[in-house]
């Protein structure tokens, strides 16, 4: 969700004079284009085209769906330049880990990380996994690289987070990707992602994720359960598919995932899954409406209820968490607004018995949608992280754009603008969702400080100097949220606190090829960088546990570095925050069907970092 949802009854109200999405029909009507909802470039370009309304898919649906078509080369292509700064990383330092094993740069970003309940060493990682993109073999001729789309990862550690498994090469070798979903893993789907983990009381740990195409209307939400063996290891079971749908007005997006973990609630290891169903007017070809869906499973994951609405009027939602309480309530927690709201909201809904019935969405707090912090490209949203502490007391953590100077943050109606910045702010609620105090930033001394500048005077192609921007306050963003059996509260979030220069691409290939291959170095421009932050609000400490800036310009050209952060404890008090990093420097062979001479390139990973304050 790149904007604020406010005015949708204009939205709903208005046609929209704009173009048509290339390629699909006009309608009668020069002023109401029709979209073809069979693809998924065509139902992202109903969303953002519907006049005011400022909804949007999940960052992961909207890069898929620009996704270049994969190509192959006859020869091996030797880049003429490779983007990059000489003030980043070639290597993501200690303490901090990187999770995934991959050495041939691929791309992964989306992260979610959970702790076994009976056993603090062991932790799951999952993230948007495109290795597929990188691998040397060909099925009947064609490169696996080109017939790879984004995939769904998970990578496992049973020593505390220091070291992972597992690696993935080809189709036979497929390390921990999840099974059953996509082609290339024996599933029907061109693509997955948007991955979310959860334990059980049992141990069982379950992913949550989606599974598309891109030309075609099928899609899903996916549910796999996986097993740890006497050794360790772990192994995924085949997937229960969740509103598996082939009709092009209905495409399921931004799903995530809790399991009842407590020994003492009536619903112990009942599996609970959430998720956005975007409707489409299949005549028109026009956005609807986007509320939250849930589904439960008592059984392991095998089968889950049918899908309810929970939303109720609020109709026009994005980015949903569930959350279990110790006494077996569940609250899910959503980004989204009513027909008449000026400001979107942070909402959340209960049910006490198990998911069978649904009071009405309570109002945390509104807030301003952020948009991309000054000098990135990448898109964002502000939907919330939550969890609910050993006493029953909730905590829940958003993104809002506030004013330079601002002393609430409630949602300021002039913001996002040049004045204003991204906060990750949190509100808690000590009567079991009813109200909540008011929102205040996790990382106050961040909130009220200056981004650093690096790097800087640098000089131009023409002779000219770039010379540091204004001062303007730090961004933060994508927050997670984590409370331990103990009741230790701990926060996270990116934060943009460095700028720096950075020089462009003046010409280059077509995407793909593109996006390693610059033939002309164009002119520098001020880039903003971003660390990571974890705060135990139950010390009151906060520290940076990235190693060093992470630059978002590679890999999507800046304009994807995921859609959200996350962060986990185990009973051990451990914190486990993970988050996608650039730092790492890898060789490049097969990209997306392209073949290159063996070029060293900047990739996104994710990277873990494990502590107590």
């Amino acid at each position: 969700m790149r904007h604020s949802l406010r005015n949708l009854i204009v939205a709903l109200g208005v046609s929209a004079l704009i173009a048509v999405f290339p390629g699909t029909p006009q309608s009668a009507y020069a002023d109401q284009p029709t979209y073809d909802l069979n693809t998924l470039a065509g139902k992202v370009a109903s969303v953002n085209g519907t006049a005011g309304l400022q909804i949007r898919f999940s960052a992961f649906i909207e890069q898929e769906a620009a996704q270049e078509d994969a190509a192959t080369s006859a020869s091996a292509i030797t880049p003429a330049h490779v983007l990059s700064s000489p003030l980043d990383g070639t290597s993501v330092s200690g303490p901090a880990v990187t999770v995934n094993r991959d050495t041939a740069a691929a791309t992964q970003n989306e992260t979610s990380i959970a702790v076994d309940p009976n056993n603090p060493n062991r932790v799951v990682a999952s993230a948007n996994d495109y290795v597929a993109r990188t691998w040397s073999c060909s099925i009947s001729g064609t490169p696996c690289s080109a017939l790879g789309d984004a995939y769904s990862g998970t990578y496992f550690s049973n020593d505390g987070g220091a070291t992972w498994c597992c690696a993935s090469s080809d189709p036979q070798h497929q390390g921990t990707l999840i099974p059953g979903v996509t082609r290339l893993s024996g599933g029907i789907y061109d693509a997955g992602g948007d991955p979310a983990l959860t334990f059980d009381s049992s141990g069982h740990v379950y992913y949550a994720g989606l599974g598309f195409n891109r030309t075609s209307a099928p899609n899903t939400v996916a549910v796999n359960r996986g097993t740890f063996d006497g050794s360790g290891k772990l192994s995924w079971g085949q997937p229960t598919f969740i509103n598996q749908t082939t009709s092009p007005s209905t495409l399921n997006d931004k799903e995530w995932i809790a399991a009842d973990a407590h020994a003492s609630s009536p619903f112990r290891d009942r599996v609970y899954v959430t998720w956005t169903r975007f409707i489409f007017s299949a005549g028109k070809g026009s956005y609807v409406q986007s509320p939250i869906f849930f589904a439960s499973s008592s059984d392991g994951g095998a089968t889950f209820t049918s899908p309810t609405n929970i939303s109720s009027n609020v109709l026009y939602d994005q980015g949903s968490r569930p959350v279990v309480g110790p006494d077996g309530t569940v609250y899910v927690f959503f980004e989204g607004s009513t027909r008449f709201a000026q400001l979107s909201s942070t909402y959340v809904v209960k049910s006490t018995d198990g998911g069978a019935s649904w009071g009405q969405p309570v109002a945390v707090s509104t807030l301003s949608d952020i948009s991309s912090p000054a000098n990135t490209a990448f898109r964002v949203n502000s939907f919330p992280a939550a969890a609910a502490a050993p006493n029953g007391d909730l905590y829940v953590a958003w993104s809002t754009s506030v004013a330079s100077n601002a002393t609430s943050f409630a949602g300021d109606p002039t913001c996002p603008s040049a004045s204003c910045h991204s906060a990750a702010v949190y509100s808690r609620s000590t009567d079991g969702g009813s109200t909540w105090s008011a929102p205040v930033p996790i990382f106050a001394g961040l909130n009220a400080s200056n981004r650093a500048t690096d790097g800087y005077p640098v000089t131009q192609p023409d002779g000219t100097t770039l010379n540091a921007p204004s001062a303007r306050k730090v961004d933060t963003f994508w927050p997670g949220v984590a409370i331990s059996p103990s009741g230790r509260v701990y926060m996270s979030s990116y934060a943009a606190d460095v700028v720096s220069p950075w020089q462009t691409c003046a010409a280059s290939p077509p995407a793909p090829e593109g996006r390693i291959n610059c033939t002309t170095l164009g002119k520098y421009i001020n880039n903003a960088r971003l660390d990571y932050y974890v705060a135990d609000l139950t010390t009151s400490v906060s520290n940076k546990v990235s190693t060093h800036p992470i630059n978002t310009r590679y890999h999507f050209g800046g304009g994807f570095i995921g859609d959200y952060t996350d962060i986990a404890v185990g009973s051990d008090n451990t914190f486990h925050a993970l988050w996608t990093d650039t730092n790492n420097v890898q060789t490049v062979v097969w990209w997306y069907g392209l073949q290159f001479a063996p070029t060293q390139v900047h990739q996104q990973d994710v990277v873990t970092a494990s502590g107590k304050f």
